[in-house]
């Protein structure tokens, strides 16, 4: 069985193959279009996937779709009439958009699909899946377990913003869900907005940005914008809000109760009750999850999570439910956002249809979310000679010997190898890389790099074999979900004025023996490198740890601020040369910039 999977239309837009209930390609549509976000119908993104599986549309058994679109205008409609005549504006506007496309997505899809010329596909194979069971077959389908409870929470799909399920062998049950307008992620995207960062976009910024603030606001929001419950269901002060029928997420109510201060500006200084201010919302979200993951513990009685939805790409949430939640073992789905809604749909389609699972209790489906597309060398030749690139091409040993003296040297490598991740995260194939041990490194990366606020952290790629080394961290984190606290032996003390400082001050306090990777609150967003699932990535850890005796390394994403991550050798090209990155490594050809 062959079952495609689609998320478009609304953001993120992504396909992905399923054969015979085993992930085979998957990849978000910006990545070829290079559009962040692009919403646009996925065509690269199948193409590459059908490229990839050697086939064309006539042999897909079935499209499946993320989404049920009739449910999300039946919101939509009842929503505005609810709120009446508030919102008529954006009524006109979002009207035509949905009667002209969304309403009749099924000859939309169709001829979308036809009109790539790959072969042909009965709208009978078309279906439509529940936007949070194709989170939760995600979330389930591909972990390592055989029964888990599930929970995915996001800003809305169609009615549901939070659900809980149990999975079963090849089953998934929904147990219970939580319905819009009350919405965790709406209201973490609310004060996302409020803060100056954008919606979608920005919600890891506050994550980033929270631990140099104090938790001055967490009763504040308790009492005057959500009710909240033991077993983790609240409601929200919906008269505080405008996302039900207006053009933004918040509105004066909603400044009121912070002082009359209207949202920060883009690019405008933080101050110390907007560090305050993440601090407390990231605070009660991590709340709400622990208590929905309690409840879920006491509902199903198992012993294992899975997690997906946007609100899942929280690591810092994720790593307080590992470490005080009720579960054993947690598995996150990497793709967790709408774009693993494609995945999620495909899986869902292929085990309503008889697709058996097989769960070993120990290793997921993902292929390590190396899903997407590869170069080999001689397509990596070409499209160098191409871009007039100036590059030496080395054998293996060579090429991780020299990578990791590079490395050790303060050098800045960009690092590009094998298939491309699926994903917001970088796992070591589409990756800067940095020495963790240098004081510099976080500040040169974002200033001279990335080209982003200061105050953002950097994630640590660590030998599987050497996490607990370095971090208190129980299992794997093999995806960069996880954030666990640097051990207390590579931690440094603080002289008396490194400790009064406060908010943004913190900063530039080294406080471990791993500076670069190291949050201000002693915490990093750790990646587990295991030799199976990335041999390459790992062979580079080793190397650079006979070099250095340090077994991590500074990872983060290749590209720039507001770029998707490059897909092609044409795109890395293009970065290595347009940022201070010193080194670029595509394939085993190594490329300087002094010699570009």
């Amino acid at each position: 069985m062959i079952v495609l999977g689609i998320s478009a239309y609304y953001h993120d837009s992504a396909a992905a193959l399923v054969v015979d209930g085993v992930p085979t390609a998957a990849a978000q549509e910006e990545r070829f279009s290079r559009i962040k976000g692009d919403a646009g119908f996925p065509r690269r993104a199948i193409a590459f996937c059908l490229d990839q599986a050697g086939i064309t549309l006539d042999q897909v058994t079935h499209v499946a779709y993320y989404d049920k679109p009739l449910l999300t205008f039946d919101r939509l409609l009842e929503t505005y009439l609810a709120f009446a005549p508030s919102g008529f504006s954006s009524f006109c506007r979002s009207m035509p958009v949905w009667m002209k496309r969304k309403l009749l997505l099924k000859s939309t899809l169709r001829r979308d699909l036809e009109r790539m010329t790959r072969g042909a596909v009965d709208e009978e194979r078309i279906l439509f899946n529940f936007h949070h069971n194709s989170h939760a077959a995600s979330a389930f389908f591909p972990s390592p377990f055989d029964t888990a409870a599930v929970l995915t929470i996001d800003g809305v799909g169609e009615w549901a913003t939070t659900s809980l399920a149990r999975g079963t062998g090849s089953s998934l049950d929904l147990l219970s869900e939580l319905r819009f307008p009350h919405s965790l992620g709406l209201l973490y995207s609310a004060f996302t907005q409020y803060l100056g960062f954008g919606v979608n976009d920005g919600e890891y910024k506050v994550m980033g940005l929270a631990p140099y603030g104090e938790p001055a606001y967490v009763q504040h929001i308790l009492d005057n914008l959500m009710d909240l419950k033991d077993d983790g269901s609240f409601r929200l002060r919906l008269d505080c809000f405008d996302y039900c029928v207006g053009l933004t997420m918040i509105n004066r109510r909603f400044e009121s109760l912070f002082d009359g201060a209207p949202p920060r500006r883009a690019g405008q200084p933080l101050e110390r009750r907007h560090l305050d201010i993440a601090r407390s919302i990231q605070a009660v979200a991590e709340e709400v999850v622990l208590r929905l993951s309690r409840h879920l513990h006491r509902v199903t009685g198992l012993s294992n999570l899975c997690m997906a939805g946007g609100v899942a790409l929280n690591c810092v949430a994720n790593g307080r439910v590992l470490r005080e939640g009720p579960f054993d073992r947690i598995w996150i789905q990497p793709a967790a956002g709408d774009a693993g809604g494609a995945l999620g749909a495909a899986l869902s389609v292929a085990h309503v249809y008889g697709q058996t699972r097989r769960a070993d209790g120990a290793t997921d489906a993902m292929n390590g979310a190396l899903l997407g597309p590869a170069f080999d060398d001689d397509e990596i030749r070409a499209i160098l000679d191409g871009q007039g690139a100036v590059y030496e091409c080395l054998e293996d040993r060579a090429l991780f010997e020299t990578v990791a003296d590079a490395l050790a040297s303060e050098k800045v490598v960009g690092w590009f190898q094998d298939r491309m991740e699926f994903g917001p995260r970088a796992l070591g194939n589409r990756s800067i890389l940095g020495d963790p041990r240098s004081p510099a490194m976080q500040r040169l990366l974002n200033r001279k790099i990335k080209y982003r606020e200061g105050f953002r952290p950097f994630a640590p790629a660590v030998l599987r074999d050497r996490a607990g080394e370095y971090f208190q961290l129980a299992g794997d984190s093999p995806y960069m979900l996880l954030v666990a606290p640097v051990t207390p032996a590579h931690r440094r003390p603080l002289t008396a004025d490194e400790t009064a400082r406060t908010g943004l001050e913190m900063l530039d306090v080294v406080r471990s023996d791993l500076p670069a990777v190291t949050h201000v609150d002693y915490s990093a967003r750790v990646q587990t490198v295991d030799e199976n699932a990335n041999p390459r990535f790992h062979r580079l850890l080793r190397a650079f740890e006979e070099r250095t005796g340090c077994g991590v390394l500074v990872n983060t994403s290749f590209n720039v601020r507001d770029e998707p991550i490059v897909c092609t050798p044409a795109d890395a090209f293009r970065c290595f040369m347009a940022t201070e990155i010193d080194v670029a490594v595509i394939g085993n050809m190594v490329l300087r910039k002094e010699a570009q």
